[in-house]
């Protein structure tokens, strides 16, 4: 059994460490544990990584956000991977920071790098887990917020959410998305 696990974020050393790299963060964190590297492939930095027997495939799309589904398309295509085998890692301004929830299927929330991999990639029945950033920014300043770096008072919880997630990812390929669900969503 193999899967696609997509990391969701902006290339660039102006877009490290914000909130809305947090996919990158934990697809790194992921290939990190599991004893892989990166490497810059077609749309994409790629790797593989086994955990438990199962073959898990990481990319963190270099299409910047807004046209992530090209490179969720590409690599699902390449490597004959069903939808339902894809996790897509998002931030969420919708929940609290560190809440995570785990959905099988789901509307975009506005999240242009969901919106593009719904057009491209057949709808929205695809698993995401949703990483909560927060919604501590003033009216008009979204943008700026989910490009900008967390609160330095945030960091200290940082490592510990992104285990979590690491672990919800594992949990996720070896007993499936509604044990996954009953010990993650909170």
């Amino acid at each position: 059994m193999k899967y696609l696990i997509v990391g969701l974020g902006n290339i660039g050393s102006e877009y490290a460490n914000t909130r809305h790299n947090i996919g990158f963060n934990i697809a790194d964190q992921l290939v990190k544990e599991l004893g892989g590297e990166f490497a810059n492939l077609r749309l994409a930095y790629y790797s593989e990584v086994s955990w438990k027997g199962k073959k898990l495939h990481v990319i963190k799309p270099t299409t910047y956000m807004n046209l992530s589904g090209r490179a969720v398309n590409y690599w699902m295509q390449e490597l004959r991977i069903p939808l339902e085998n894809v996790l897509v890692i998002v931030d969420d301004l919708a929940l609290p920071l560190g809440k995570l929830r785990l959905k099988l299927k789901g509307s975009s929330a506005g999240h242009n790098g969901l919106k593009s991999i719904e057009a491209t990639c057949g709808g929205q029945d695809y698993p995401r887990l949703r990483f909560g950033i927060g919604d501590d920014f003033p009216k008009g300043r979204q943008a700026d917020y989910v490009l900008g770096l967390f609160y330095k008072e945030e960091l200290p919880e940082l490592p510990a959410l992104i285990d979590k997630s690491v672990a919800l990812i594992q949990s996720f390929v070896t007993a499936g998305p509604a044990k996954t669900m009953t010990a993650f969503n909170q």
